[in-house]
């Protein structure tokens, strides 16, 4: 390192230089005003946000949300009365009638999505925030952080909600519904989830438990100034997708764009310039859900049983029964959320991909901007899954009726997964490399 590099990096190191985890470029941290956000100045990424009230706000909320999700699971969601009779149902009560009825792929999905994973994302914060209350280090914090990483990606309360709702709309037809005290619990529990969420500041947090300062890199000039911009990867440093902590620099073999030798030194999450394998893993997610789209469609995701006969229904015919209902608005939401967005998500995906590989340089901005719009999207796509688990659980009345799952809401569950793993596996930074010019591959 020159004279004037090493003055850089000092300077760098008073200033504070983050890399985005998007587009790779190194840029001066920025102070913010009350929650203001800094976005990146290449790509419009959200680098971080100032939060107010430190780290007691989310552990109040992820408190509060721990006892409703207590109460959330404890009691009945809704009953649905018939001719005297009251069937109720739990969300793990749905969970083991759809394993009874032998559909056990689709009760993991559910059991993930709306128990293990919201109940993981909640006592994590809990756990990080609690002992430093009493100037204590949580118990290693590292594994509990990358566990709540990913709990924030699977845990899908939000969804469960929305599907509640359409599901009720389809039992008001069917018989009289009783709501019960889970209903308004799941309701409160998924806006305290959202507050902790929100709330939660990493960067504080690491702070406060004395974490590995960032490593020092070249400051990278405004792009205005007209000089070439620096990266995270062509300064040969690793930025972790958890913690946003850089690494030393990388040596040898190491320095190869599919290394995950490396581990991060604050979180123990494994690090490399570009996710392994990127493209040909997204490759072959996006293939699996295009080989599901069409029996997902096509196939019944839902059989009824009642005196008047049997009837299959596929995901087009549930948005015409509830057009015909009267229930236009849900209409419009379930063929958003099950039919279109499945599909927006695979041409997108496929999109993104093929540009990355053909080293495009047509219209960078616009084709992040789809990356984050896939990344936002891709849970809600889980809507109808949950309707089919209440209906399932709750229409149990023998003679009278019976809703099962048909072998369309397996297949469905798998394009959904499908398409957020393809996401996950996708490098944003993949999209920029070829106008930094560093040649970085997948």
């Amino acid at each position: 390192m020159t004279a004037t590099a090493g003055t850089q990096a000092d300077t760098a190191a008073q200033a504070g230089v983050i890399a985005c985890r998007e587009c790779d470029l190194l840029q001066r941290e920025q102070p913010l005003p009350r929650n203001g956000v800094l976005r990146c100045c290449r790509c419009r990424a959200s680098l971080y946000r100032r939060h107010v009230g430190g780290l007691e706000r989310p552990l109040a909320f992820a408190s509060a949300a721990l006892v409703l999700f207590v109460l959330a699971n404890a009691f009945p969601i809704v009953g649905l009365a018939v001719n005297g009779d009251l069937v109720e149902t739990t969300l793990l009560g749905s969970v083991r009638v759809l394993y009874r009825d032998g559909m056990w792929p689709l009760a993991g999905l559910i059991f993930i999505t709306t128990f293990l994973m919201p109940a993981l994302q909640v006592l994590a914060i809990v756990w990080l925030l609690a002992p430093l209350q009493f100037g204590r280090r949580p118990y290693r914090a590292d594994l509990v952080f990358r566990m709540l990483h990913v709990a924030r990606s699977w845990g899908m309360t939000e969804v469960l909600i929305l599907g509640l709702l359409v599901a009720l709309v389809k039992l008001a037809h069917i018989a009289s519904v009783v709501p019960e005290v889970a209903l308004w619990s799941f309701g409160v529990l998924m806006l305290l989830i959202a507050a902790a969420a929100t709330a939660f500041d990493p960067r504080d947090l690491w702070r406060r438990l004395d974490g590995p300062p960032d490593v020092a890199a070249p400051v990278p000039p405004h792009p205005a100034a007209g000089f070439p911009a620096y990266t995270a990867a062509a300064c040969g440093r690793c930025v972790c997708h958890d913690c946003g902590l850089m690494s030393e620099p990388l040596s040898g073999a190491s320095h190869a764009p599919g290394a995950h030798d490396l581990r991060c030194a604050r979180c123990g999450s494994r690090l490399h310039l570009r996710k392994p394998n990127s493209l040909a893993r997204t490759w072959a997610f996006l293939l699996a859900a295009v080989v599901l789209y069409l029996p997902a469609n096509l196939l019944p995701v839902m059989n009824t049983s009642s005196l008047f006969g049997a009837q299959k229904d596929t995901i087009m015919s549930g948005v015409v029964y509830l057009w015909s209902s009267g229930s236009w608005p849900l209409a419009v939401l379930v063929f958003v959320a099950s039919i279109a967005v499945p599909m927006l998500k695979i041409l997108a995906i496929g999109f993104l991909v093929a540009s990355a590989q053909l080293r495009s340089t047509w219209q960078p901005h616009q084709r992040a901007r789809i990356y984050r719009l896939v990344e936002l999207i891709g849970r809600w796509s889980m809507l109808d899954i949950y309707v089919i688990a209440i209906l399932t659980a709750l229409v149990q009345f023998n003679a009278l009726a019976t809703i099962s799952a048909g072998p369309a809401a397996i297949a469905f569950g798998a394009v959904v997964v499908l398409t957020m793993l393809a996401a996950l596996s996708f490098d944003p930074r993949l999209i920029w490399d070829t106008r930094q010019g560093h040649g970085q591959t997948a």
